[in-house]
């Protein structure tokens, strides 16, 4: 009962604090958020074997089909004026490291999408998470990202 309170508390502090909250540290959430909608996703088409799974997950979660994804979003004009204002800050923000695997503006691309959906779920809009991941992993996004 005390942890479901501190809990609470906690999560009104973010709430309340959500427009200073550090970028990263929302990306660093929705990075979570979104790659467990991605593989629920993945199970609930039926795929039960692991490395079908990773494969599968690979186009939705690397930084390159975040990129492509966040682009067909915005090109689609699918986000609210916050929601592009989300993903412009975490697209901004001054970065001290540099990528492994990726150039740095598909790393920026990346990151808003993932500050995005740690945005959204900090605001327990989980119906509009679930509005964007049906159009995500949907048959318009997905056809563009075959393209990659």
């Amino acid at each position: 009962m005390v942890l479901l309170k501190e809990l609470r508390l906690i999560e009104r502090k973010i709430i309340n604090n959500i427009g200073t909250m550090n970028i990263l540290a929302l990306a660093y959430l929705g990075d979570a958020i979104y790659e467990v909608y991605v593989r629920t996703f993945l199970l609930q088409k039926g795929i039960q074997k692991v490395n079908e799974l990773q494969r599968q997950a690979k186009q939705f979660v690397s930084a390159k089909g975040q990129a492509v994804i966040l682009k067909e979003l915005l090109d689609q004009q699918i986000l609210t004026e916050q929601e592009i204002d989300v993903v412009k800050r975490a697209r901004n923000h001054k970065s001290h490291k540099s990528p492994k695997n990726t150039d740095i503006v598909t790393y920026k691309q990346s990151t808003g999408l993932e500050a995005l959906f740690g945005y959204l779920f900090c605001m327990k809009q989980t119906e509009r998470i679930n509005e964007l991941m049906n159009r995500i992993v949907g048959e318009e996004i997905c056809m563009s990202m075959e393209k990659m």
